[in-house]
């Protein structure tokens, strides 16, 4: 038996999938396609592409200069994120294997491409690879971490859980220990066929 939480998160998901949708309108709007991977424009739109690009000395004369002190201090991250990318990558080769949860693709995850816009210049196009990168393995790292959670402790939180991770929905109510003990298996189970 569903409850109401469940239904509510079913319509979170609709919507989910709708936005996306919407989303696919607008890269049709945009007029862009895939080609072997690469993100191509038409010939008319990169030329007004590249006539909005903005050189790099403008670029810094119209920072402010906060932002240009406190740049190396966001940078530095890099040192971190690619860390944790690593051993979150381990982590799962190992351990996944032995619990026999399917492997998150980092690829779906990590999504560098904004470097291709033509109307950014080379700071600008720095500025997305490191954001593409840092958040795409944060979003990996929270997949990796969303399905352990579902193998290990599959239970809501009693306080609310601000954007919560896919699998989320699937978990038992808190306080629910029958429906723990009888979901656990078959959630576990389930994990392994997603």
């Amino acid at each position: 038996m569903t409850s109401r939480i469940d239904d509510l998160l079913e319509e979170i998901a609709t919507l989910e999938r709708e936005l996306e949708r919407e989303f696919n309108q607008a890269r049709k709007r945009w007029h862009y396609r895939i080609e072997a991977g690469r993100v191509r424009f038409g010939h008319e739109i990169r030329a007004a592409h590249l006539r909005l690009k903005q050189s790099v000395p403008r670029f810094l004369r119209e920072s402010q200069p906060s932002t240009l002190i406190t740049a190396p201090v966001v940078y530095s991250m890099i040192v971190p994120i690619t860390l944790l990318d690593i051993w979150v990558s381990a982590y799962q080769a190992i351990c996944f294997r032995v619990y026999g949860i399917p492997r998150v693709k980092r690829s779906e995850y990590v999504v560098i491409d904004r470097h291709h816009l033509a109307y950014l210049n080379v700071i600008e196009k720095l500025n997305c690879v490191y954001c593409g990168y840092a958040n795409g393995v944060f979003a990996y790292v929270r997949e990796v971490a969303g399905r352990t959670e579902q193998y290990w402790c599959p239970i809501r939180h009693a306080r609310r859980v601000r954007a919560p991770h896919l699998h989320y929905r699937r978990f038992v109510d808190y306080g629910d220990a029958d429906g723990y003990r009888r979901r656990l298996i078959p959630l576990r189970d389930e994990l392994k066929r997603d």
